[in-house]
């Protein structure tokens, strides 16, 4: 078989096993050890050989890109799936909680990056219409049932969040942001 046609093909189902699998040790292992997490020790733990990590990932960047991006199209795609299992505030509540979990996953991963690359932002600012995107569809749909008022801007909610990140002197910063979730819900609800 020539080049272009092995190129064209989709990955084996146990390459894209592999990769997810990476992903996921990945990510564990950087929230663990944060930029000092060895890429021989995340294969190790994956389950695989160093030479299947470095084929899927080259380099420590592009591991450290392709753990963000993983993450952010989990967040956005949990929208849908909320969206179609849930009633809508509900939808709205759970989506936010797991957008504090991903703003853990941008705190440990930015200075890595920063780091390796010099200016992460090119790499947040690839997810940020999707996540936009998201967050607008779950609150439109809260909005349209009457879970909360005709005012509410997505952005504020996130803002809040990403604020509460920002200003955490302390290691239970996550506690308050979830706290937060739940006082944005009620003060977002229409006034009676």
């Amino acid at each position: 078989m020539n080049r272009s046609k092995a190129a064209g093909r989709k990955p084996r189902a146990d390459a894209l096993r592999n990769r997810e699998r990476i992903l996921e040790v990945a990510k564990q292992a950087f929230t663990r050890s944060g930029a000092n997490a060895t890429l021989d020790d995340i294969a190790s733990e994956a389950g695989i050989g160093p030479g299947t990590l470095y084929r899927h990932f080259p380099t420590r960047e592009e591991l450290l890109q392709a753990v963000y991006r993983s993450e952010m199209e989990k967040l956005a795609a949990a929208e849908r799936k909320f969206a179609q299992s849930m009633p809508p505030i509900e939808a709205l509540r759970a989506w936010l909680l797991l957008f504090v979990d991903a703003i853990e996953t941008k705190q440990l991963i930015a200075p890595v990056l920063s780091a390796l690359i010099g200016d992460p932002k090119k790499v947040f600012a690839a997810s940020h219409d999707q996540i936009h995107e998201a967050l607008s569809a779950l609150v439109k749909r809260a909005i349209k049932s009457g879970d909360i008022r005709k005012d509410t801007d997505p952005m504020d909610l996130l803002r809040a969040l990403v604020g509460v990140a920002h200003v955490a002197t302390s290691p239970d910063w996550q506690q308050s942001a979830r706290r937060l979730v739940d006082i944005l819900i009620t003060g977002s609800r229409p006034i009676q």
